[in-house]
């Protein structure tokens, strides 16, 4: 589909009471159209809403709102791997996506000619990295307390679907001792992760978090019930081909067809499970591209 101009506000401050910096975020819409889906996207650690233009522009370009917060572990905040504050964050995170779609109102409102071409009943979230935890935690994802061994329902009803881009795996005996003491929140538990979701993995993926190498990217998928897609991209690393940003210095795979790929295969994805065009994933699945490989599971009953 042709793509459209787009514009982005930049930055917006959304009422957040208790947290200790102001709720930034960015919103790029195209420039054109009505009944505008809604994507929120949440960035890797230390990244900010001025990341990953490569995907959120995209999507913007081909029909939706897309909505980029600043979290609380950005480098622009100083954050640094030994703040002491880091073992929560992962709590203001997910709060910050909820806040978000609290006042879409707002959002909708501080983009001139907005107002009205916004669709607030389809609401997916996205997210890289440790973003992709976040977006997980809205659709059923839960993180267990390595004391307690509990975690709390945080799922969020508004969100219809999600992608969550190179997200880590099981934590326990798969994290390393470095992750195990200073990333306590990497204790995922997918088996209550219902909201459809595509789950996205580099096949060279080998994180320092786990001993597992690339196929704990995976975890999302197979530890979680239908419906879910899990797509595999051949070569990539944790950068997925260059989607922090068009210039990020963190890419180690740069690759701009993956990206590409990506682009395409995540607007079907999006377009398909927010009733935009229910023909855009079964298409995209039944002629794969090369360097891609997708496999799904249904719902159980």
């Amino acid at each position: 589909m042709p793509s459209t101009p787009i514009v982005s506000v930049k930055p917006i401050v959304l009422p957040a009471p208790g947290r200790e910096t102001p709720l930034q975020v960015r919103i790029s819409a195209p420039v054109t159209g009505a009944d505008l889906p809604v994507v929120l996207f949440a960035h890797g650690f230390g990244s900010s809403l001025d990341g990953y233009g490569p995907l959120t522009d995209f999507w913007a370009a081909h029909g939706f709102v897309v909505v980029q917060a600043t979290h609380p572990d950005s480098r622009t905040l100083g954050v640094t791997m030994d703040d002491p504050r880091l073992p929560g964050m992962w709590r203001t995170r997910v709060a910050d996506l909820k806040h978000i779609l609290d006042h879409l109102d707002l959002v909708e409102a501080a983009v001139p000619g907005l107002a009205g071409r916004v669709d607030r009943d389809r609401v997916a979230v996205a997210g890289h990295s440790f973003g992709g935890q976040s977006a997980g935690n809205l659709l059923g994802l839960r993180v267990v307390d390595p004391v307690t061994k509990t975690g709390e329902d945080l799922s969020d009803s508004r969100v219809r679907a999600g992608i969550l881009l190179a997200t880590a795996g099981r934590g326990g005996a798969d994290l390393t001792p470095f992750a195990a003491e200073h990333l306590p929140f990497l204790h995922p538990d997918f088996s209550a992760m219902r909201t459809p979701a595509l789950i996205v993995a580099g096949d060279r993926d080998d994180s320092p978090l786990s001993h597992r190498g690339p196929d704990w990217m995976a975890d999302a998928y197979h530890l979680s019930p239908g419906p879910k897609s899990l797509l595999t991209l051949s070569g990539a690393e944790h950068s997925l081909g260059g989607i922090p940003g068009y210039e990020a210095a963190e890419t180690t795979d740069e690759n701009p067809q993956r990206v590409a790929l990506l682009q395409r295969m995540t607007l079907a994805y999006l377009r398909t499970a927010l009733g935009v065009d229910e023909a855009a994933w079964p298409q995209a699945v039944a002629s794969p591209e090369g360097g891609a490989q997708v496999e799904s599971k249904p719902a159980q009953p």
